[in-house]
């Protein structure tokens, strides 16, 4: 491990615990002081990482607190829904890459269980690095394209933001997914036509925006089941 990656992240500067703070507030999110620091030392391992492995585009740590933090904790609203008050979920983010969005949420459902799954064995290594270093229990990181993976349990939830349409998403999961399996999609501008090229046997349950505090642009979320 080079020495750019292990150096003990800095402390998150007062702008950043505001923005989160003040974004999670936006998203009508109750987050403990225990859950935000956490969230923001998993921001100070990415920064620290990335200037090392090159995990994300963005470099800027504030910037991160929104692109990454309130992008990904965006869904959490539907998923609690979904979940009523269940615990013990299976909940699995295919494409993980640095963890996004499945650190984030793990951190923020801890009696949930997480499998981050992603065929980059960099991105992988820094995703099982975090999950140890941030002591969350409930994450399982598993090196594999989505095609090859079986699992065991039968996941609840399936999500990602990493996809490039819903019919890939979709086909990539139709081993893994049940009827009973949701499928949860993060998308930028409303996606009528890969709604419209979905296979006949997926059927979009719900299609809503998502509000992400500082993030210009349309966020949507689909959620698709067979």
């Amino acid at each position: 491990m080079q020495s750019e990656a292990s150096a003990v992240p800095e402390a998150p500067s007062k702008a950043m615990r505001k923005l989160l703070e003040s974004g999670a507030k936006t998203l009508e999110l109750d987050l403990s002081a225990v859950t935000q620091d956490t969230l923001l030392r998993y921001i100070g391992l990415l920064d620290k990482w990335n200037k090392a492995y090159n995990l994300s585009a963005i470099r800027d740590p504030y910037t991160m607190v929104s692109r990454h933090l309130l992008d990904s904790l965006s869904v959490l609203p539907r998923m609690s829904e979904l979940m009523a008050g269940i615990v013990g979920l299976q909940i699995m983010d295919v494409g993980t890459g640095a963890g996004l969005p499945g650190i984030p949420l793990a951190i923020c459902l801890p009696d949930q269980h997480f499998t981050l799954l992603d065929s980059n064995g960099k991105k992988t290594r820094f995703v099982l690095q975090t999950a140890h270093e941030l002591g969350l229990k409930n994450v399982q990181v598993v090196q594999d394209r989505i095609e090859g993976f079986s699992s065991a349990a039968e996941p609840d939830i399936i999500l990602s933001r990493a996809f490039a349409s819903l019919r890939d998403f979709a086909s990539g999961c139709e081993n893994l997914a049940s009827t009973n399996t949701h499928l949860f999609a993060m998308k930028g501008e409303y996606p009528q036509q890969e709604i419209d090229d979905l296979p006949a046997h997926w059927q979009v349950v719900q299609c809503e925006p998502l509000l992400v505090p500082g993030c210009e642009g349309e966020r949507h979320l689909v959620v698709m089941k067979k």
